[in-house]
């Protein structure tokens, strides 16, 4: 009976498991699914085991450990290199302990991260198989390969075979939108892509390094996204760069989730937009959607000229706040704009002045607490690892920290102290103003009358995290009353 029962076990151990470290709970990985999916015969021999960035590493080693895979493949991002090494650090222990000489698996990584990282990367150290660029093909051959080869782990290479993968034609990737589980559908947001690559070539991004934008066929995934919206899907975020890049295409699945808006579906759609890209036709559409139906995201990035063009990105100021101004006046969308501190050229009292027009162009006349429906995130630049950035350091004096995510510290214009006071910014902006924490009614400027309170509240509480929102509420509408 006990060896029934270890056979039985045996059966139902998968071949290959894929993992990653999501940022929530609520955003399951696209890319997981898409290798899974492009795996070919070898699809039922792989399971996919995931995991949020805040759950408690023991939660994320035991099923990793029990699983026993002869393949272990994870996606690395920048927002989960740390936590991956953490991961490793308990799993090398784990596969130590195992009394299965076969416990460790052979490691496969790729994703955004790893695919530019130097190859003495601490990282690699505990990889087999390093696949650089878009995996679809190339860990079905990979896979394909190991298990056609019971080498032990004796025989492999103390080093990782980096294998570097072109881009996969869209018309050859199966979807994999069928993977996503009944509780994916009915509780996490989905995301869904209709197309890869950007045309553009700003230097602090990686998207534009293939340059070409390729598209998914479209009547199959309008196909793929109606099955969704059957199946209960509430939220759509698009991963394309440059959703209205095509404006007949944009308008075509526009009018499909309009159609089924009508329909009365209860659902959510997320675009990225190019923002000096609003014609007629476009805006047309984008009129029809009703209040918390359509979210987009609108990377303006910076309002200076002289800086757009020390990072190659194509800027038209006016044009871009004047979309702005249209999407506050004409449609329900939510709006979430982008700012970049620390780019190459722009100190804190350019950075500031970008900040003011873009408030106005969202807000008009009003209060953020009149106009919920905008946002303004902003980020401090980051030299993704293979950014073409890194040319820029020397001339701008840039430096940044080594460690993920690989913030700018300072630069020529803008002094570590500066960049500190906007990271404290940016964290109270984010709390008060888009959580709607409470009202700030900014005097003009508004960048200065903000700054001046995030001082003072980090001043007061001595940090800017962990703070109760009812006695930071209290604090900021004294502060108003003043």
């Amino acid at each position: 009976m006990a060896h029934r029962h270890r056979g039985l076990i045996r059966d139902l151990v998968k071949d290959i498991v894929l993992t990653t470290i999501n940022a929530k709970w609520i955003h399951p990985s696209l890319a997981l699914r898409l290798l899974k999916a492009n795996l070919g015969a070898l699809e039922d021999r792989c399971e996919i085991i995931e995991f949020a960035l805040r759950q408690p590493l023991a939660e994320k080693i035991e099923p990793l450990a029990a699983a026993h895979p002869r393949i272990l493949g994870i996606s690395v991002s920048i927002w989960n290199h740390t936590a991956v090494l953490e991961l490793f650090g308990e799993l090398e222990k784990a596969w130590a302990a195992d009394s299965d000489a076969a416990a460790r698996p052979v490691v496969a990584l790729g994703g955004p991260e790893v695919s530019h990282l130097p190859p003495e990367a601490e990282i690699f150290r505990h990889a087999d198989y390093v696949i650089r660029g878009e995996g679809e093909t190339a860990f079905r051959e990979l896979c394909e390969n190991i298990l056609a080869d019971d080498r032990s782990l004796a025989q492999r290479a103390k080093t990782p075979q980096f294998i570097d993968a072109g881009n996969v034609d869209t018309a050859r990737i199966k979807s994999a939108y069928h993977l996503y589980t009944d509780e994916d559908a009915a509780r996490k947001l989905i995301y869904v892509e209709a197309s890869r690559g950007c045309p553009f070539n700003c230097e602090f991004c990686l998207s534009g390094a293939a340059s070409a934008v390729r598209e998914f066929p479209l009547e199959p995934f309008l196909a793929e996204m109606d099955e969704l919206v059957k199946r209960g899907v509430k939220t759509f975020k698009f991963l394309d760069r440059t959703f209205n890049l095509n404006i007949k295409r944009a308008v075509q699945i526009c009018e499909f989730f309009l159609k089924k808006l009508e329909e009365r579906a209860q659902i959510v759609v997320h675009f990225e937009m190019v923002p000096s890209l609003f014609p007629q036709e476009l805006r047309d559409v984008l009129t029809r959607f009703p209040p918390g139906a359509l979210r987009l995201e609108i990377g303006i990035q910076t309002l200076n000229a002289e800086t757009s063009a020390n990072i190659g990105r194509p800027a038209n100021p006016e044009k871009e706040l004047e979309a702005l101004r249209f999407l506050r006046e004409k449609t329900n969308a939510i709006v979430h704009a982008d700012l970049i501190a620390g780019l190459p050229g722009e100190d804190l009292a350019s950075f500031g002045r970008g900040f003011d027009r873009l408030w106005r162009a969202l807000h008009g006349p009003g209060s953020a607490s009149e106009n919920p429906r905008v946002e303004i995130q902003l980020g401090i630049l980051k030299l993704l690892p293979g950014a073409p950035i890194a040319r820029r350091s020397e001339t701008f004096a840039m430096k940044y920290n080594p460690a993920p995510p690989y913030e700018v510290l300072e630069t020529s214009v803008m002094t570590t102290a500066d960049l500190a006071r906007v990271k404290n910014f940016a964290r109270f902006w984010e709390i008060i103003v888009n959580r709607a924490l409470a009202a700030f009614d900014g005097k003009k400027p508004v960048f200065d009358d903000f700054m001046t309170l995030s001082d003072a509240l980090l001043a007061h509480f001595g940090r800017n995290w962990g703070i109760d929102k009812h006695e930071l509420r209290e604090i900021v509408q004294k502060n108003s009353a003043k």
